[in-house]
């Protein structure tokens, strides 16, 4: 079974072989290879959360469930992120600054749908925006080279897709306004 003290401990080990997400992407991916022992362990979603595994300066550790359909704005880390998805999907779609662009706006430049067993690294410079386009709660287990809750950042507002400063309370915030809108507020 899925042991979370064991798995903090491994993607600690695995920071100490050097700078960057490989050695921790290879933790991950041992992990959501198998997604059942990871779901009895974290337990069944039943609510949008970002619950805070490990947090420390240099490496954080999350499990993140997203609501049926939900939908998280471009933004960014601003330091490299490995994804594990263990149930469910998501959608991301990556975006690049436009260049000369004194509003900081942003154009799209990719996208990658994430599923069960998956692990996927994410560089420092990413910005994304993600979808559960689901209707049942997607859980992923999420690795941050770095303090994701000292960091400043940004969002991009959707409609415009100019810049602005984002938190992670902010995005916080995000996951109940989903738990309101699918009746799972606290």
């Amino acid at each position: 079974m899925f042991d979370l003290h064991r798995f903090i401990a491994d993607c600690r080990a695995a920071l100490k072989e050097g700078p960057g997400h490989r050695a921790v992407r290879e933790v991950v991916a041992r992990a959501v290879s198998e997604p059942d022992s990871v779901l009895r362990g974290m337990g069944e979603p039943k609510r949008a959360q970002v619950d805070r595994l490990h947090v420390s300066k240099d490496l954080v550790v999350l499990n993140v469930v997203w609501a049926p359909y939900m939908t998280v704005a471009p933004h960014n880390h601003n330091m490299w992120t490995v994804i594990g998805i263990y149930t469910g999907c998501e959608h991301n779609m990556f975006w690049r600054r436009l260049p000369d662009e004194a509003e900081g706006r942003i154009e799209a430049a990719g996208a990658r749908a994430m599923s069960r067993t998956e692990a996927v690294p994410l560089g420092q410079d990413i910005i994304h925006s993600v979808t559960n386009p689901i209707p049942r709660f997607t859980g992923a287990l999420h690795v941050y080279g770095g303090d994701f809750f000292g960091v400043a950042r940004s969002e991009w507002d959707p409609e415009s897709l100019t810049e602005h400063p984002s938190s992670a309370e902010l995005a916080l915030r995000r996951f109940e306004e989903a738990n309101r809108v699918f009746g799972q507020a606290t």
